[in-house]
């Protein structure tokens, strides 16, 4: 699907509405700043426009949705550029490039959307397969195009879509998983820090493995040489398998999840590490006080929890759930271990998290020392007009 140049739609900003930013790189337009007059919301979701400020002065080529809140997605500063293949197949070269630069084998995130300049959709790859994640209404329109341009610069044989997640409903769309090209015949292996991974590119949570936390897994790691390892809200095992890897003497994960335990248990067996491998199902802050109860304690102990805090509505329970991630776990850290707390969280910022896992492990009767500061890794760039594009963030603590 393309559009000519010559044919394509006006949408103006609001006269009072802040050009500068979006001229600086900010990506995003918000419905209350833009003139959403009849003709502009008659406009299909996806559709290709040429946005200008409040004085009639072409700003570039957006993507415009009148059913979302971001009305308005900046695709190229070019308002004549042409969304043809030659054009996708540009920035994903682009992106492969850093990929390629950073990592000797293909398992990455290969687009982050607005900072590889693909807003809205993310990529990730497993050696042969990738998985697109079309969250905004143009990428949806132009999915045939995108998979098209993305096997003719990988190479890569499958290509699945995931097309779940609160990010499509914003945008008015509907939720499905399909495997676009090629077959799958189960879980993919994932080489990550040593460890061995399975990722379930259909079913799994999100694309199926968390690259963002590569960087995170290898510092924690570091850690955990010789030491036992509690790995809270593991998924498929990241932290808790990279930390055998790195020589911990033994790794439990706990998740809510079934399918995922069992997947982390079938990448420690394919590392070999079978036996220092256990796993334990249910809700992570029972599981938590049950262990306390216990009287056990590891030399390291990471939570890793989903996002308490997804939007702003949610930033003050967001917070009091990442204190009381912090106040059950530090009980469960021996006598100067290790703590690592993460969140993924896009309303919660840094010192706000900080702040709340700090209060959570004095409440939990510990005190300690900040030692590390992490976050995504460097496949999830971050644009830097853009604050949500930076939201992971790893704290490292050294306790009493």
């Amino acid at each position: 699907m393309t559009s000519l140049p010559s044919s394509r739609p006006v949408v103006r900003l609001r006269p009072k509405a802040e050009a500068r930013a979006i001229r600086h790189g900010f990506p995003w337009v918000y419905a209350d700043e833009l003139v959403l007059d009849r003709r502009t919301n008659a406009l299909e979701p996806g559709a290709l426009a040429v946005l200008e400020d409040g004085e009639r002065r072409p700003m570039g080529l957006v993507t415009v949705n009148p059913k979302s809140k971001i009305v308005a997605r900046m695709l190229d500063r070019d308002t004549g550029a042409a969304l043809d293949r030659a054009w996708f197949e540009a920035r994903l070269a682009h992106a492969l490039a850093l990929r390629e630069r950073l990592y000797s084998e293909p398992f990455y995130r290969l687009v982050h959307a607005e900072a590889d300049g693909f807003p809205g959709v993310v990529i990730d790859r497993f050696g042969d397969a990738a998985v697109i994640q079309p969250n905004a209404a143009w990428a949806e329109a132009h999915l045939d195009m995108l998979v098209a341009a993305l096997q003719a610069v990988t190479g890569v044989g499958i290509v699945v879509k995931n097309g779940t997640g609160r990010a499509r409903s914003l945008e008015g769309l509907t939720e499905e998983t399909l495997v676009l090209k090629g077959a799958l015949d189960g879980p993919v292996p994932v080489r990550m820090n040593g460890a061995s991974y399975m990722a379930d590119l259909t079913g799994g949570q999100k694309t199926g493995i968390f690259y963002d936390q590569r960087d995170n897994h290898a510092f924690a790691a570091r850690l955990a040489k010789g030491g036992r390892v509690l790995d809270v809200f593991s998924h498929v095992g990241g932290f808790g398998l990279a930390a055998l890897a790195a020589g911990a003497e033994s790794a439990l994960a706990v998740d809510g999840s079934e399918p995922a335990l069992v997947l982390a248990e079938r990448g420690a067996a394919a590392m070999g590490l079978a036996e220092r491998f256990a796993r334990r199902q249910g809700d992570a802050f029972e599981t938590l006080e049950a262990l306390q109860a216990e009287g056990e304690r590891f030399e390291l102990v990471v939570c890793d929890p989903p996002a308490f805090a997804p939007h702003r509505q949610a930033l003050d329970a967001g917070l009091r759930a990442y204190e009381r991630v912090a106040r059950l776990a530090a009980p469960l850290v021996a006598p100067g271990g290790y703590l690592v707390l993460c969140s993924c969280s896009h309303a919660a910022d840094l010192s706000q998290f900080r702040a709340a896992s700090t209060r959570g492990i004095g409440k939990g009767g510990r005190r300690g020392q900040l030692i590390h500061t992490g976050f995504a890794g460097p496949d999830h760039p971050m644009l830097p007009q853009l604050a949500e594009s930076g939201y992971l963030k790893s704290l490292a603590f050294r306790l009493d």
